[in-house]
């Protein structure tokens, strides 16, 4: 079975375990290595003939189109992640809907192709945002990525479906929840920094029992400051922080490739469209 391959395309000062410490009128002045780790998820993906969909951030296709355009290039999707990593519950459904153009405009201009995909800044949308899905199926796209089913410290909605399904009654919109791996009787995302730390099995085992016992496709993610042991370190972040964002960040790429290797792995938007005549 095809799972999907994700990217959430933001910069190492972007993440939300650095939101409380790094302001976000400083992002500006601060080294940006989004362009050059992009890059290298890039030609990973290229040597490991995987094509995957990278949900990015407004904010950076805007200062980097060409980076946008050697994407598409590549065959993959390109898809948003809103313009600068605002949670959706930190938003009315009117700033919503103001952040989805935004980023959808910086996108599509700097990629030349349309975005149908969207994925929620730190998997936002939950139960406190009711309204969420019916301004995506309003602004047109196809299907969300957005919903985590589980209890975490930083999103999640643990009651949620956790298979692809429609949302919003009489709307083709999708949501596609991340899929979820099994630690000591724990669920936790299976993907991330989870994947960074754990050994690749657990993961390995969460995708074959996505394809097989639940027959359906899995939905992997990951973030191309992941694959860079080399950034800055934020050394006032709390040190909870500091453990999920630095550790193991030298063993990712290796990982990737074994990962990308025992498995089937597609765009999201391809997976989608291929399945939605069955929902």
């Amino acid at each position: 079975m095809r799972n999907a391959m994700s990217v959430d395309v933001e910069d190492w000062f972007q993440v939300g375990a650095f939101e409380t410490v790094i302001d976000r009128g400083d992002w500006d002045t601060l080294e940006c290595r989004v362009e050059a780790n992009t890059d290298a998820v890039l030609d990973l993906f290229a040597a490991g003939g995987v094509t995957a969909t990278f949900f990015t951030l407004g904010w950076v296709a805007h200062r980097f189109p060409a980076l946008m355009q050697r994407i598409v290039a590549g065959g993959h999707e390109l898809a948003s992640h809103g313009w600068d990593h605002k949670r959706v519950f930190t938003m009315t459904a009117d700033e919503f809907r103001h952040d989805l153009a935004r980023a959808k405009a910086a996108l599509e201009d700097a990629g030349g192709q349309a975005v149908t995909g969207y994925r929620a800044p730190s998997f936002s949308i939950d139960r406190r945002t009711p309204w969420a899905h019916a301004v995506l199926a309003e602004a047109g796209y196809a299907y969300s990525s957005s919903v985590a089913p589980l209890t975490h410290d930083h999103y999640g909605w643990k009651d949620a479906p956790r298979v692809l399904h429609r949302p919003v009654a009489g709307s083709d919109l999708i949501e596609w929840p991340i899929t979820l791996a099994k630690v000591l009787g724990r669920e936790v995302s299976a993907g991330g920094g989870f994947f960074r730390l754990l050994p690749n099995r657990v993961v390995e085992d969460a995708v074959v029992r996505s394809n097989q016992a639940d027959a359906h496709p899995a939905m992997f993610y990951f973030h191309p400051w992941e694959i860079d042991p080399g950034q800055p370190r934020v050394k006032n972040a709390p040190l909870k922080s500091k453990l999920r964002h630095y550790s193991r960040l030298g063993a990712m790429a290796g990982k990737l490739e074994r990962l990308m290797a025992n498995h089937d792995w597609g765009r999201a938007d391809r997976i989608v469209a291929e399945r939605a005549g069955a929902l």
